[in-house]
């Protein structure tokens, strides 16, 4: 056997090498980057190029380099001072500075056995980097979010993406920083699977252990996978301390379940199970939670289920379920960590079957049909609510078509039996047919409207005093405006600013309702809404009687360049020719000749500053009977002040202040204030600090609010997040949306809020 001596060398190996070129000084390659391709045999093998000082051996058998050597194949390379290759194998072992390239992941260490046909192998002493990306870059890539390293003992490399460490250690901060690590006594990486797996897991924060598990699995990069989520913990005055270990079930792109038992040291074990689907014609979910013994409630067992689902028929149909219900009236403010919620006293459930199609080139119809229950919750004894009436079912029909005799023509139709366990119950038929002419002109526009609502009533006595009875009310409307327009500028800004009087005429004669029963029928308040609209009550119950104008006049801002609207002014009156003689029962007849006046004004009133004020205005006794101004400034993502105030006379006064502000060194206020002047107390209040340093994140919060039956809940959350690991404690991330608007979860890695790559919710 010929000893091969080569001073450096820069080859392909291939299966089989073809004979290296004789010269004067000795066996040398003609090009330092000659590619050897494969015999044709094997022309399906990949070719392995390799780079050394000096190379003792026979390339095409065995061989030994050293000095600077690389061996490199797609998609894997390998550098040391000192490598042996066994051809026909395709295993190597290297010492010496070895490091290993497999796609983008790189791993370092003093030893290394591995074989490039299997992808198996060892290394001792390893340091890795572990990138999102499976393959290279072209060169070495920055150190991201969703990237990983750490040391290790040993590591194992157990096939394309795949390693098993011993004693190793894991993080996600960059190099550099040593804020926190996952430490394991073993630890498996899957990053097709995007799956770490921990045992004997202990994590270390700033030097310091604060979470040990026999057994941890997270995703890599913080995607979808089953597994136990990072156990919730806090703190409320209803439940005590509390600890939530919630496992969540990946069992399909398109669907998932979460199982979270809450440990709750006043009232017991609460166990909450979610399960979410998504189909191409239909989605949903189920909620449902179970309290078998409340401690604080004599043992008594409490209960809920939510269950969503929304159905794509054929022909363009559609359906809709919906199902709510609670074991008992004070399952929410006992149990629930939200207003939202505790505020919550009549609960829907309903089934819901609508569809339609065209009539006409333009016109269509649409059919609806819904059958729905409520339940009613009394929290406070004190304050009864009375229950909502049932529709067992409503169907409702509607159709329009243009160029009906020169006209437009729309119909209304609805078909609805209400049932009420001690209120009178019925079916009432509804039937509104009308025709509308609309003529309009690039500067003004008048659409007269003429209908005829009939109603048909047939009550179920049983000593109500109602009777079975018809109702029909004609009803003419005309709907006039002009838009004038000319540019302006504003600080040298140019902008386009109309000027859009409107004139609403009503006339609906009187018919006398008082013997009808009111089903679903309320008093409207006035506002922008309901000032243009015919019917001064919700609902088909009270038809008002109606000799009436109103006259606004709406002004706008539009940038002279994109036509977006920058600021918009309006103010509006009623006026009434006839005194009111439709009521609802019990409530007294409006006498005066006008509405209150409705003012407002909303947009942008400087960079970054957006103010919205709503005025109504009695001019009768020349007083303020409702009055909101809010303010928003958010010059960046992290950086939000809301300010705002409502008060409706001899009812409501309250102040509201929320923030969320960069108080420098990665640090952030969160703070809210709800308070009612009225009743001298505070609604709602909020307090918390949140850290974002490079590759972790910490929230700390106190939220009290007061509940329905005039007490108050206190809730604390505590979050650490490691960025691409976990997140160990309560999370507190909806209470911070529902409190601040325009609240900015801003990424850990970001600790400017200013700088921040942020995503809005």
């Amino acid at each position: 056997m010929k000893k091969l001596i080569i001073t450096r060398l820069s080859l392909a190996l291939a299966c089989a090498l073809p004979p290296l070129a004789q010269s004067q000084q000795g066996l040398t390659l003609k090009s330092q980057s000659a590619l050897f391709p494969p015999p044709s045999a094997m022309s399906d093998e990949l070719p392995l190029f390799f780079e050394a000082d000096r190379v003792h051996g026979r390339p095409d058998v065995e061989f030994e380099a050293e000095g600077n050597v690389r061996l490199r194949r797609r998609g894997q390379a390998v550098s040391a001072d000192w490598l042996r290759f066994d051809k026909p194998s395709g295993e190597f072992a290297a010492h010496g500075n070895v490091r290993m390239e497999r796609g983008a992941d790189v791993v370092e260490g003093a030893r290394l056995r591995y074989n490039l046909e299997s992808e198996h192998g060892s290394m001792e002493q390893p340091r890795y980097t572990l990138h999102k990306g499976a393959e290279p870059a072209g060169g070495p890539q920055p150190f991201r979010a969703t990237d990983g390293r750490g040391r290790a003992e040993r590591i194992l490399f157990e096939g394309p993406g795949l390693y098993r460490a011993e004693r190793a250690e894991y993080t996600s901060c960059g190099p550099g920083q040593e804020d926190w690590y996952l430490r394991a006594g073993e630890l498996e990486i899957d990053k097709g699977r995007d799956l770490g797996v921990a045992r004997h897991a202990t994590i270390e924060f700033l030097g310091a252990p604060i979470f040990y598990t026999p057994y941890l699995s997270f995703s890599l990069h913080q995607e979808r996978k089953s597994g136990f989520i990072t156990p919730h913990f806090g703190s409320t005055n209803t439940g005590g301390v509390e600890a939530t270990v919630p496992y969540f079930w990946n069992i399909a792109p398109n669907r998932d379940a979460t199982i979270s038992p809450r440990l709750m040291t006043r009232r017991g074990l609460l166990t909450h199970g979610e399960f979410r689907y998504l189909e191409p014609g239909y989605l949903g979910e189920a909620r449902a939670e179970i309290l078998p013994n409340d401690r604080a409630k004599d043992g008594e067992q409490r209960s809920a289920y939510f269950i969503r689902h929304d159905q794509a028929l054929p022909a363009g149909w559609s359906g809709r379920l919906n199902l709510q219900r609670v074991s008992d009236d004070t399952y929410f403010t006992d149990l629930s960590t939200q207003i939202s919620k505790t505020s919550q006293v009549q609960l829907p459930s309903d089934v819901v079957l609508g569809g339609g199609g065209s009539w006409g080139s333009a016109g269509g119809y649409g059919l609806t049909a819904l059958v729905q229950r409520w339940q009613t919750l009394q929290p406070d004894p004190l304050q009864p609510v009375t229950p909502a009436y049932n529709r067992l079912p409503q169907i409702t029909f509607t159709a329009s078509r243009p160029e009906v005799v020169r006209s437009d023509f729309d119909f209304y139709g609805q078909y609805t039996t209400f049932d009420h366990p001690t209120l009178t119950s019925g079916t009432r038929l509804v039937a509104y047919p009308s025709l509308n002419l609309p003529l309009r002109l690039p500067y003004a526009s008048l659409t007269p409207k003429a209908g005829v609502h009939v109603t048909r009533y047939l009550v179920d006595t049983n000593g109500s005093g109602y009777a079975d009875q018809d109702r029909a009310v004609p009803i003419f409307t005309a709907d006039s405006s002009l838009i004038f327009e000319r540019p302006t500028s504003i600080g040298g800004a140019p902008f386009l600013q109309t000027l859009e009087p409107r004139l609403y005429y009503v006339y609906i004669p009187f018919r006398d309702q008082s013997t009808i029963p009111v089903f679903d029928s309320a008093q409207q308040d006035v506002n922008f809404a309901t000032i243009y609209s015919e019917n001064q009550f919700s609902g088909w119950d009270r038809i008002n009687d109606a000799n009436q104008l109103t006259i606004g006049l709406n002004s706008r801002f539009l940038g002279a360049d994109t036509g977006a609207e920058r600021l918009r002014a309006g103010i509006a009156q009623r006026y009434y020719f006839e005194d009111q003689q439709v009521t609802l029962p019990g409530a007294t007849a409006r006498t005066s000749s006008r509405s209150d006046l409705l003012a407002a004004v909303s947009g942008a009133i400087a960079p970054y500053l957006r103010a919205d004020v709503g005025l109504q205005y009695s001019t009768d006794i020349s007083r303020t009977q409702k009055f909101n101004a809010s303010a928003r400034y958010q010059p960046a993502p992290g950086k939000v002040l809301n300010l705002s105030y409502r008060e409706t006379i001899d009812t409501l006064r309250q102040t509201d202040i929320s923030t969320q502000w960069p108080l420098g060194l990665g640090w952030t206020g969160l703070a809210r204030w709800n308070y009612s002047i009225e009743d001298s107390r505070t609604l709602e209040g909020l307090l918390g600090l949140e850290y974002n340093a490079d590759c972790w994140g910490l929230r700390a919060v106190v939220h009290r609010f007061a509940t329905t039956t005039e007490q108050a809940s206190t809730s604390f959350f505590v979050q650490l997040e490691l960025t691409g690991m976990s997140r160990i404690g309560s999370n507190p991330m909806e209470t911070l949306r529902r409190n601040i608007s325009g609240y900015t979860r801003l990424d850990p890695r970001s600790p400017r809020p200013d700088e921040a790559s942020a995503s809005y919710y």
